[in-house]
């Protein structure tokens, strides 16, 4: 199956960050529990605006669950967040959103009943600018052709690839600073991962952060500004993509000491 990603203006630019440039998110001591259990335990991460910035581990790690916590999906047992200067750590899921978080999450949980032009619109139920969305609903389509062959299409009818592409243009429909994938090439056909994994690339350098979950830590650190290690729910090492030695990386997911 060919499909072309045509990359569209999606937010200003930022430019590429300097240590000047505070964080757009700041993670501090996060916890989260279920339960008695423990699944993520002091995590303190930073993203700079510009950047794709990669969480990766074995299963089990607690990536999911921080990025949920990120989202306010899932309380804090302890911790700060901090999000373009302000503390979001209190703040609703949705006023998450409009302050320019949007979550697009593991297995894509698209409404497989509403179609595909339901999807993209729920998208962007925080904003009230009716021609502004109408709008960004051509930006969708140019960025995934596909989707516009589609637009009267039930969701759950589609292909895995194409609820992907979904998932992540109705991310985009909130004009998001900030994008959190969560897996975005699981069960996905080659062809069809190297598109999604392009289409990250250019959505950064149109001026999308992305903070990024991704199964194949190869990939992900080829993709990556700046990439954490996490093991049994702790930042276990962190460094920049282009640094980082893959090697080092798989004594961490096998539990071997730096």
């Amino acid at each position: 199956m060919s499909q072309t990603a045509h990359i569209v203006h999606l937010t200003a630019p930022t430019g590429p960050a300097d240590a000047a440039t505070p964080p757009l998110l700041q993670v501090e001591n996060l916890a989260v529990s279920y339960g008695r259990i423990r699944a993520v335990d002091g995590v303190n991460l930073h993203v700079e605006p510009g950047r794709i910035v990669s969480l990766v581990g074995s299963n089990g790690a607690g990536k999911t669950t921080t990025l949920m916590a990120l989202s306010g999906l899932l309380p804090l047992a302890s911790g700060r967040i901090r999000f373009a200067g302000e503390d979001i750590t209190a703040l609703a899921p949705e006023l998450r959103v409009a302050r320019g978080i949007a979550h697009v999450p593991e297995r894509r949980r698209v409404f497989a009943g509403m179609s595909v032009r339901e999807n993209l619109v729920l998208g962007a139920y925080a904003r009230g600018d009716a021609v502004d969305i109408a709008s960004d609903l051509e930006r969708m389509v140019a960025l995934f052709p596909r989707l516009g062959e589609r637009m009267a299409q039930q969701a759950g009818t589609m292909s895995g690839g194409e609820q992907q592409m979904l998932a992540i243009a109705r991310g985009l429909m909130s004009r998001p600073s900030l994008l959190i994938m969560d897996e975005p090439t699981m069960g996905l056909a080659p062809q069809m991962i190297d598109l999604i994994l392009d289409t990250v690339l250019e959505i950064r350098k149109q001026g999308t952060t992305i903070l990024l979950v991704e199964q194949n830590a190869v990939e992900a650190m080829r993709l990556s500004d700046h990439v954490y290690i996490m093991r049994l729910g702790r930042i276990v090492h962190e460094d920049s993509g282009t640094n980082i030695d893959p090697e080092r990386v798989k004594s961490f997911y096998l539990g071997a000491d730096a």
